[in-house]
């Protein structure tokens, strides 16, 4: 065999290239890596990527669509419309979509990711929707990792507990929902095993990197006030002000298992992350 393929790959899965959206981002990257590594032809397109995208650029839609099958969706952080794209890549014959979004977005109301779980919905194409919780990694790629860095995680969290997941737990779920049978028209939460205070990941961390790391809760309002300070748009500050508040009050602590239904197996631990990363 020249390829390797996974039991219940179709023909037509096999044979078109599968179009990675933000490949060069967190999980797109990790998602094109584990699909490169099973052997299939996959397609990097981002604003940086080997093809050239961009959501709000509609002369970069058809060269990243030509010819491909399966399309894993992700939109950039500031989020954005994804229902154009979607119906003008349906119209281009892909075979199926893979969603990226998030825990509790309806609660939340994130108007981008509800966007784009709907587009794909009402696509008229085979779909999957992957809601992720927060990543381990936000701790060292992400918006927590200058925290880390400072010895001082200050969020307004409170107390509040959320099961983080592994990026490479998300990435390779999405890689055998694009690869594999039996995920269409399913939605599937993802969580990791145990649910976990900022207070319980700042001594997690300590002891990981050797240094002392500080958890500080602070008020919703001077939490957005000091990103806006920084530079970030009102707008974003507050949603991620809201996105806490999620955590503070209960709303991000029960486990889910996104991760067991697609893989069979647990997912990574926190413990198991802080321990694998060069601080």
């Amino acid at each position: 065999m020249d390829r390797l393929t996974l039991p219940g790959l179709t023909r037509d899965m096999t044979e078109k290239p599968i179009l990675v959206l933000g490949g060069t981002g967190k999980i797109g990257r990790r998602v094109a890596a584990r699909l490169r590594a099973a052997g299939h032809s996959v397609r990097v397109a981002s604003r940086s990527g080997e093809v050239r995208f961009d959501w709000t650029d509609e002369s970069t839609w058809d060269t990243a669509l030509d010819g491909v099958g399966p399309v894993f969706v992700a939109l950039p952080e500031e989020g954005g419309d994804a229902a154009p794209f979607v119906a003008h890549a349906a119209g281009r014959g892909v075979t199926r979509f893979v969603a990226l979004s998030g825990r509790g977005v309806e609660e939340i109301g994130e108007p981008s990711m509800l966007g784009l779980e709907r587009a794909v919905r009402e696509s008229g194409v085979d779909w999957t929707i992957v809601r992720a919780g927060w990543f381990h990694q936000n701790f060292d790629e992400g918006m927590l990792a200058e925290g880390v860095r400072n010895g001082v995680l200050e969020v307004p969290v409170g107390d509040g507990l959320e099961p983080f997941v592994d990026a490479e737990d998300i990435a390779e779920v999405l890689a055998t929902v694009l690869t594999t049978e039996g995920h269409v028209g399913r939605t599937y939460e993802l969580s990791g095993p145990r649910a976990l205070s900022f207070a319980e990941v700042a001594e997690i961390l300590s002891g990981a990197t050797g240094r002392r790391i500080e958890f500080r809760d602070v008020p919703a309002e001077k939490y957005a006030a000091g990103l806006v300070a920084e530079g970030v748009p009102d707008d974003v500050a507050k949603m991620l002000a809201e996105v806490f508040a999620f955590i503070r009050y209960g709303h991000s602590e029960p486990l889910v298992d996104g991760v067991q239904r697609v893989l069979g197996r647990a997912p990574r631990s926190f413990e198991d992350y802080a321990g694998a990363v060069t601080w």
